[in-house]
């Protein structure tokens, strides 16, 4: 199977499908187009290059070992445009899995899991976000080999691969105490979630009460930052500064504050995590927390494969650090 039969079933260009498959150019493509070459190449069986020569020399993919199949469970969303955070993620466990020869079977959604079977038909899962402890131990029942990628650590239940939410919103709220803000507003999941946990940590340890008035519960969706930001803005509790969650909600926030700068007296500083391309096109540029999603997806998919081959049975951590990307939406109170 060649790229140039992928090109010919979607209607594109080799280079193009060259570049989506080996993750080259993220933006080189539409996301529909993007989909359309995943959905071709997984349909005709595609294999890089570099990784049908290893299972050639390995004796495998000649009839004797099928490939690995390998499901994706989005733990937090119900369609994965609902966050580009795990768009992207998903997109870059794509590029590894076809780097290493295996296929992704399906992709999962919570609600849809694990009343079905795609568990049982996957030689294993990787789960993206933040996963309810009965779901795992669902998951479990089904299916031993699981990593999972997300913010807030399961104690060694399964493999995972974090980039710790405390420790980002520790970052980002230092950020802002650091440019004199002691009056900041939270945006962002509030529920056994890290990043609420490192916000009001970081708070407490700089001596600033806890304003719960300044504090908004949200799904952590565009529509919900906005409602939220509206709401910070029509109370009675001045603010200088808010800390958004995730960078979607960050954006919501940024464009309601401009639709709204007439009515507001002052300057305010937004903050985000995640650090997803193109998201901090925006006036003024977005201040994030960088998560490094390529990175995890391809430690995850490492360490997953090593899982089915039985190269590890206790379950590991794999922590990447991240650090805060300096642009224009954080100003000095």
């Amino acid at each position: 199977m060649s790229l140039k039969e992928i090109a010919e079933r979607v209607g594109t260009s080799v280079s193009t499908v060259s570049r989506v498959l080996n993750n080259t150019s993220p933006k080189c493509a539409s996301p529909e187009l993007q989909e359309r070459i995943w959905t071709a190449a997984h349909e005709l069986g595609y294999r890089p290059n570099e990784a049908a020569r290893a299972l050639r020399s390995s004796g495998a993919g000649t009839g004797a070992e099928p490939p690995l199949r390998i499901s994706v469970l989005m733990a937090r969303f119900r369609d994965v445009e609902s966050d580009p955070f795990f768009a992207d993620l998903l997109h870059c466990l794509k590029t590894e899995l076809y780097a290493q020869g295996a296929l992704l079977h399906r992709v999962v959604y919570a609600e849809d899991a694990p009343g079905t079977e795609e568990e049982t038909g996957s030689d294993g899962v990787i789960v993206l976000g933040r996963c309810s402890q009965t779901l795992l131990e669902q998951l479990r029942a089904r299916n031993r080999n699981i990593v999972g990628i997300w913010r807030n650590p399961m104690e060694f239940q399964v493999d995972e691969v974090v980039c710790d939410g405390r420790k980002a919103a520790e970052l980002a709220v230092e950020h802002l105490i650091g440019l004199g803000h002691r009056s900041i507003a939270y945006i962002g999941d509030c529920s056994f979630e890290s990043r609420y946990v490192g916000y009001t940590g970081t708070l407490i340890r700089h001596d600033i009460p806890i304003n719960y008035r300044l504090i908004k519960p949200t799904d952590q969706t565009f529509a919900q930052g906005r409602r939220a930001i509206l709401e910070l803005l029509e109370g009675e509790s001045s603010f200088s500064a808010v800390f958004c969650a995730n960078d979607i909600t960050a954006v919501s926030v940024l464009q309601t504050l401009n639709e709204e700068r007439r009515r507001i007296d002052r300057p305010i500083s937004v903050i985000s995590i995640d650090d997803i391309e193109g998201l901090w096109d925006q006036t003024p540029a977005l201040t994030t927390v960088h998560i490094p999603r390529q990175e995890m997806a391809h430690m995850a998919v490492q360490t997953l494969l090593d899982r089915i081959r039985r190269g590890h049975q206790e379950a590991v951590r794999i922590e990447f650090p991240c650090k805060i990307i300096r642009r224009e939406s954080c100003f000095p109170r």
